[in-house]
């Protein structure tokens, strides 16, 4: 996901409406998904933090739509354009994707139906929703201030992928990813599920795996990321890795 700020060369930009029609699509699908699993796990549609669930994730949407269309249109054609992963980022890919999309949100769900975990304080309910909010906004940070942001790990030379050394990107290396972990930890608890924390751990893990291995692709991939690797020294965690 480091990439560098700013659009790739004119002659080298492909045609972006397609792209971006797919990723609004994949969108809403991802999201139609999530809301019938939440709501038939659930038993029921009176379930008040799965629609704060629902409408922060659909405002942080919007936001980023705004700016990203405005700024780098390119960014979210690159996000919607199926592309040829390596096996490794497939198959943690897939089971984050599964962790984060499917079970998290049925266990929840079902949590809810089946009252395993006891009615909670609205201020966890609160920090849950400080947490994937602030999960999302970093998201979307990282993902504006890169022209690349790519959702496989490969090398776009094709649109002259170089390194990004603003936003905060100047903090840590892979701040995207810092913004998924907050994601599948506050999820669990804004829907009022420590049951749910469960797989929202196990996703947050496997965002940690693939950090290790783009970041060892990256190093022997992309020109200046050593360099840049240096400068910057931490993964994900200011001043511990």
């Amino acid at each position: 996901m480091n990439t560098q700020t700013g659009n790739p060369p004119a002659a080298n930009r492909p045609d972006t409406t397609k792209g971006i029609l797919a990723r609004f699509g994949q969108i809403a699908v991802g999201l139609v998904l999530q809301a019938a699993i939440l709501f038939l796990a659930a038993g029921t549609l009176a379930w008040v933090w799965a629609w704060v669930f629902l409408g922060i994730y659909v405002a942080s949407v919007a936001v980023n739509a705004f700016f990203l269309l405005r700024t780098s249109p390119e960014t979210a054609a690159e996000r919607g354009r199926p592309g040829e992963m390596r096996g490794w980022d497939k198959a943690i890919g897939g089971l984050w994707g599964v962790m984060q999309s499917l079970v998290l949100p049925l266990v929840a769900g079902l949590d809810m139906r089946f009252g395993w975990t006891p009615p909670l304080s609205p201020a966890w309910h609160l920090a849950g929703v400080a947490l994937f909010g602030a999960g999302l906004g970093l998201f979307g940070w990282a993902m504006i201030t890169n022209a690349y942001f790519s959702t496989i790990v490969r090398i776009q030379s094709e649109r002259g992928h170089a390194v990004c050394r603003t936003g905060p990107y100047r903090i840590v290396r892979h701040p995207g990813y810092d913004g998924v972990i907050l994601q599948s930890i506050g999820a669990p608890l804004l829907l009022g599920s420590f049951w749910a924390l469960l797989p929202g751990l196990a996703a947050a893990a496997l965002i940690v795996a693939r950090t290790v291995l783009e970041d060892r692709t990256l190093q022997a991939e992309l020109a200046g990321y050593r360099d840049y690797a240096a400068e910057v020294r931490f993964r994900l965690i200011p001043g511990l890795w």
